[in-house]
C-alpha cells in the first residue's frame, strides 16, 4: 500500500453518513456556487503587510472579494507565487471558503485542515462543518477551509482520466507477489502516472511541498486581517500546522494538531509504523466483531486474524469479481479494511464486507475501497489520489538503505502478520520526476504560543506515539490524550477532549499537559 501519512476526518464523517444512506461517499454537488452572484462583502480587514518583503507585497496586500456559496458561506480565491523563492516566476491560486462566526461576532479567522495530505479543506467545511468544529467554535469565529496548493478547486496536480486511474489503483498484477516480474510491472505502472502527472498539471510538481503550503497559509492568515494563526489542523494537517511553527513561531496564535505526524520520522518508519497501528486497530475491531451476532469469524482473536490472514491470501490468489467487473484482489480488500478502520462507526460496515467476501461477493468491500480514494459511480470526485502522492514524494527524503528496507519488513511481519504481506511494494517516489526537497526533523518552534497536541491511544493512521513525540519536541507543546479507538479526537463524543480544544480556542486556556480523557 504505501500509504505514508493519512486520509483526513472529512471522508469518514461522509462515508458513514452515505453508507447509512446506501449511498459510498457524501457527494460534492451538495454544492453549487453562484454564478454571476452579487459579491456578499467586497470588504476585508486590512491585509497585514507587517514585516513583509518588497517582491511579497503584491501577494501579502491583495484585497479579497467574497461571494456567496451557501447558507452562511463565502468564496474567494487568494494569489500566491508558484515558487515562495522566486515570487515572480508565475501564481498559482488557492480556493477559500468562509463560514461566517454564528454569533456575528468573530474573534478572527480559525484556519482548518482535513489532512491527506491532498484532502480538501473547501469541502471539509462546505460539506461538513459540524464535523470539523463544534458548534461553540462556529459561533466564535470565522472558519476557514481552503484547498492547498496541488489539491481539489485551488491550482491542482493532474494525472490520469478515471478510466486509467481505475487501471492504475485495481488492476490485478500479472506477476506473482514479491517476484521480480511483479515489482518491475507496479515500477512501470508508478512511472506511467509520475509521468502523466508532470504532463498535467503545468510545471506545478517541484513545488507542490508542505513547507510552500505551510507558507502559503501565513499568506492566508494575513489577508484573512490576522496577526496571528489560529489553526486546527488534523492528521497531516498537524505536519503543516507544525511546519508553519517552525517557519513563523512568532505568528502562531492559538493551533490544535490532532492526531500528529511525528516530522522527525522518516517514510519508511512511518509506513511501517502505520502497518503495525492497523493491526492493532484490527484487532481490536476483531474483539468487537466476535461478540456480535453477524460477525463471520469465531473463537479467539489470534483464531479471527488467522482465518482474515486465509482470505485475504485466498482473494490474492483467485481474486473476486464485482458487478462493475472490476476484480477484488488483497490489494484491494486491505484497502477496504484499512478505509474502514479510521472510525469506529465504520466496524459495521467492514463486518458486512467481510461476510460478503466470504461468499464469494466484492461490492460493499469495494463500496470501502472506493471511499479511500474518493471514487462514486466510476468517476473520481477530487484528486486526493494524486496530491497525496505528489505532496508525499517531495516531503519525504529517499534515504532508506536496503538493510533498512529488510529491517522494516521484518519488523513489520513480526508485528502486524496479518497487514505485512499487502503493506510494503515497490516506492512509487523512486520513479517520481523531481527529487524531494524535504527533510525529516524536530520541529521545536522557539518562542511560539502554546501548541496543543491531540492524541489517540489506539488511533492506526496517526500512532499515539507519534502525538507524544511532537508534543514533547515543541518547545511550548501541550499533549491531550483521548483514550480510545480510530483517527483523531476532538469533536468526536469525548467531552473531555472538546473541553480543553474549546477552551484555549475560545479563551486561551491552556490544558494541562498530559491531560488524559478517558
Amino acid at each position: 500500500m504505501n500509504p505514508i501519512t493519512t486520509r483526513g476526518p472529512r471522508r469518514v464523517a461522509a462515508f458513514v453518513a452515505a453508507l447509512a444512506a446506501a449511498s459510498v461517499l457524501l457527494s460534492g454537488c451538495l454544492y453549487q456556487a453562484i454564478p454571476g452572484g452579487a459579491p456578499v462583502s467586497t470588504e476585508s480587514l486590512a491585509p497585514d503587510t507587517s514585516g513583509v518583503s518588497a517582491d511579497l507585497l503584491p501577494y501579502y496586500g491583495q484585497q479579497l472579494s467574497w461571494e456567496g456559496c451557501g447558507d452562511g458561506f463565502d468564496c474567494t480565491v487568494v494569489k500566491a507565487p508558484l515558487d515562495w523563492t522566486n515570487p515572480s516566476a508565475g501564481e498559482i491560486e488557492l480556493s477559500v471558503i468562509r463560514h461566517r462566526a454564528t454569533s456575528g461576532d468573530a474573534l478572527g479567522s480559525l484556519l482548518t485542515n482535513p489532512g491527506g495530505p491532498g484532502a480538501s479543506g473547501v469541502d471539509l467545511v462546505r460539506d461538513s462543518v459540524d464535523f470539523a468544529v463544534g458548534e461553540p467554535l462556529q459561533a466564535a469565529y470565522d472558519v476557514i477551509g481552503f484547498d492547498p496548493r496541488g489539491v481539489g478547486e485551488s491550482t491542482a496536480v493532474r494525472c490520469y482520466d478515471a478510466a486509467d486511474m481505475d487501471a492504475y489503483l485495481f488492476d490485478i498484477p500479472e506477476g506473482r507477489r514479491g517476484s521480480d516480474a511483479w515489482t518491475e510491472e507496479l515500477l512501470a505502472r508508478h512511472a506511467d502516472f509520475a509521468q502523466a502527472c508532470d504532463a498535467g498539471s503545468g510545471g506545478l510538481l517541484p513545488f507542490i511541498t508542505t513547507d510552500s503550503a505551510a507558507r502559503d497559509m501565513d499568506l492566508l492568515r494575513a489577508v484573512l486581517g490576522d496577526e496571528s494563526l489560529n489553526y486546527l489542523g488534523y492528521s497531516y494537517g498537524t505536519f503543516l500546522g507544525a511546519t508553519y511553527a517552525k517557519l513563523y513561531p512568532e505568528r502562531v496564535g492559538r493551533l490544535v494538531l490532532d492526531g500528529a505526524i511525528d516530522p522527525s520520522v522518516s517514510g519508511l518508519d512511518v509506513s511501517t509504523t502505520q502497518g503495525i497501528g492497523f493491526e492493532s486497530a484490527l484487532r481490536a475491531y476483531m474483539a468487537d466483531c466476535l461478540q456480535q451476532d453477524d460477525c463471520p469469524f469465531r473463537g479467539s482473536v489470534d483464531d479471527a486474524m488467522a482465518d482474515l490472514g486465509t482470505l485475504l491470501a485466498s482473494v490474492d490468489r483467485s481474486p473476486l469479481p464485482a458487478s462493475d467487473g472490476r476484480e477484488l484482489g488483497a490489494d484491494s480488500l486491505m484497502t477496504a479494511i484499512v478505509a474502514a478502520l479510521y472510525s469506529q462507526a465504520s466496524w459495521s460496515y467492514l463486518t458486512t464486507a467481510l461476510t460478503d467476501v466470504l461468499e464469494g461477493e466484492a461490492d460493499v468491500a469495494f463500496a470501502l475501497a472506493d471511499f479511500y480514494y474518493s471514487r462514486e459511480n466510476g468517476v473520481y470526485a477530487d484528486n486526493s489520489t494524486e496530491a497525496f502522492r505528489a505532496y508525499n514524494c517531495m516531503d519525504y527524503p529517499a534515504d532508506a538503505t536496503p538493510e533498512a528496507k529488510a529491517a522494516a519488513d521484518a519488523l513489520l511481519a513480526e508485528k502486524a502478520p496479518t497487514v505485512a504481506p499487502y503493506w510494503s511494494g515497490p516506492d512509487p517516489c523512486d520513479v517520481w520526476p523531481y527529487p524531494p526537497t524535504g527533510v525529516r526533523e524536530k520541529i521545536t518552534a522557539d518562542g511560539a504560543a502554546p501548541i496543543v497536541v491531540v492524541g489517540t491511544t489506539n488511533d492506526p493512521a496517526t500512532p499515539y506515539e507519534w502525538s507524544v513525540s511532537l508534543a514533547d519536541q515543541l518547545a511550548s507543546g501541550v499533549l491531550v490524550t483521548r483514550v480510545g479507538e480510530g483517527h483523531t479526537g476532538y469533536n468526536k463524543g469525548n467531552t473531555c477532549v472538546d473541553a480543553a480544544v474549546e477552551a484555549y480556542l475560545l479563551s486561551g486556556t491552556v490544558p494541562e499537559d498530559g491531560l488524559r480523557c478517558e
